[in-house]
């Protein structure tokens, strides 16, 4: 790994900066589930930290680390969803103004919470616009610090602290399977992963029609594609972080996919017999770890849910198989007030 490369050190120390801010999330187990991977399954819920994800994790740890200046000036994110809400819930905490740049068709919960913390939301089309592009032009024309979603070291820092929670819980555990998009939650798990279950076989889990990472982890190099159309909105990344992904090179062991199809069946899982509402990017972990059974008998498995924000109607509809699996691509229309 390179030197200048994030430590487990580094989550150590977000973890301290997180005490008391951020929620302990519960560990919890299925019986049903254990039955049938025919192993210990521990679920780590995500979907219950503030704000519903573990983004808030990566977000408040990085805008924590900012010094006064940058602090009064604000800071600029972009995302879909999760990150922009991890962001703006962490400049309300610290009394921080901030921009967020989030999609035109995003989920309208995630909208609705983003903008419930008082930030300045931007619409961008997701297909044809670099959000990226546009929230570095803002920092610049603003002096704002731009906070990535993923590809920043004590954002992906900040997010291996669930990773660490979890196995001062249980213990080691024989494999990990983590959701995939950008690579900071699963990143910064391996970090926490090889420092306290060293022998913990790690698995990124990305959607099938957005495998970026595998077809990166496959070639030894970062590959971009098109953005994915998913359910999973979490995901619909084009490409692996730079940081991120020399961590999951060195020590990740391999990449899953999982259809949409099989996101639902997880989604359903977690409704009807855990009384968990996961989003369906949440739902990758624990997707895989069934497509992957047969492997995993006797075995000590550990399911990160990365968060439970989605849209009710859209939930439903999802669960009773109404309407398409994939999410429509038909921007939604937002005011210019936002």
């Amino acid at each position: 790994m390179q030197h200048n490369l994030p430590t487990f050190d580094d989550v150590l120390a977000a973890a301290e900066r997180l005490k008391g801010i951020a929620h302990q999330t519960p560990v919890l187990q299925s019986s049903t589930l254990n039955q049938q991977l025919q192993g210990q399954v521990f679920v780590k819920c995500e979907n219950f930290q503030r704000m519903g994800a573990f983004k808030f994790r990566g977000g408040f740890n990085a805008l924590a680390k900012l010094n006064e200046v940058q602090r009064k000036l604000g800071v600029v994110a972009y995302s879909s969803g999760n990150h922009a809400q991890a962001v703006a819930l962490s400049a309300s905490i610290l009394n921080m103004p901030a921009t967020i740049f989030m999609p035109l068709d995003a989920s309208p919960a995630k909208l609705s919470a983003t903008q419930g913390y008082g930030v300045k939301v931007i619409g961008y089309d997701r297909y044809t616009e670099d959000a990226g592009a546009k929230a570095t032009q803002w920092a610049a024309d603003t002096g704002m610090t731009f906070i990535p979603p993923f590809d920043h070291p004590d954002v992906l820092s900040g997010q291996g602290t669930a990773a660490l929670e979890l196995f001062d819980e249980v213990g080691p555990l024989d494999a990990l399977f983590v959701c995939l998009g950008g690579g900071g939650l699963l990143s910064g798990s391996a970090l926490a992963a090889k420092a306290r279950s060293p022998h913990c076989k790690i698995y990124g889990v990305e959607p099938a029609a957005g495998n970026d990472v595998q077809q990166s982890f496959r070639k030894g190099e970062r590959v971009k594609i098109p953005t994915p159309v998913t359910i999973a909105d979490g995901a619909q990344t084009q490409l692996v972080g730079a940081i991120t992904f020399e961590i999951i090179k060195a020590l990740v062991d391999d990449i899953h996919t999982v259809t949409d199809a099989q996101l639902i069946d997880a989604m359903r899982f977690y409704a009807e017999r855990m009384k968990m509402i996961v989003e369906p990017t949440g739902c990758l972990s624990l997707a895989a770890a069934l497509q992957a059974a047969d492997s995993l008998k006797g075995k000590k498995v550990g399911v990160i849910v990365s968060g439970g924000n989605v849209d009710m109607t859209r939930f439903s509809q999802l669960l009773a198989n109404q309407g398409e699996l994939t999410k429509s691509v038909t921007p939604r229309i937002l005011s210019a007030s936002l």
